[in-house]
């Protein structure tokens, strides 16, 4: 399993950035894809994710609104859309891949603990 991010970059508050995560050695079928995000000083945050099979989509609250998740499977790569970008959202982004388990009521995705395959990270920058 390798996971790739890239997109990365400094913009300005308000701004909007799109973020790729090149996936491969696995299928998305079975497996959930999330963002993590780590700012600086501070401890990993879940931010979005979407399941494989059925593509269901949750977000924290503090990207909830200006923040989508998306998945190509044909081109293996999931995508966060990133809108009115405040200072709070720099920070270094992840993308993270699991096993899903369809039976659970109320998965876990959001916590980064989940989680058993990285990426490297980029860096988004929100600064005036």
């Amino acid at each position: 399993v390798q996971l790739v991010e890239s997109g990365g970059a400094t913009v300005q508050p308000g701004g909007s950035l799109r973020l790729s995560c090149a996936a491969s050695g696995f299928t998305f079928d079975g497996w959930v894809l999330g963002w993590v995000r780590q700012a600086p000083g501070k401890e990993r945050e879940g931010i979005s994710y979407i399941t494989g099979r059925e593509g269901v989509v949750r977000y924290a609250d503090s990207v909830k609104g200006r923040f989508t998740v998306s998945a190509d499977k044909r081109k293996s790569t999931v995508y966060l859309e990133m809108n009115n970008l405040k200072f709070e959202d720099t920070a270094v982004y992840y993308c993270a891949a699991a096993g899903e388990v369809p039976e659970l009521v109320d998965p876990p995705y959001l916590d980064s603990a989940w989680y058993d395959y990285w990426g490297q990270g980029t860096l988004v920058t929100v600064s005036s």
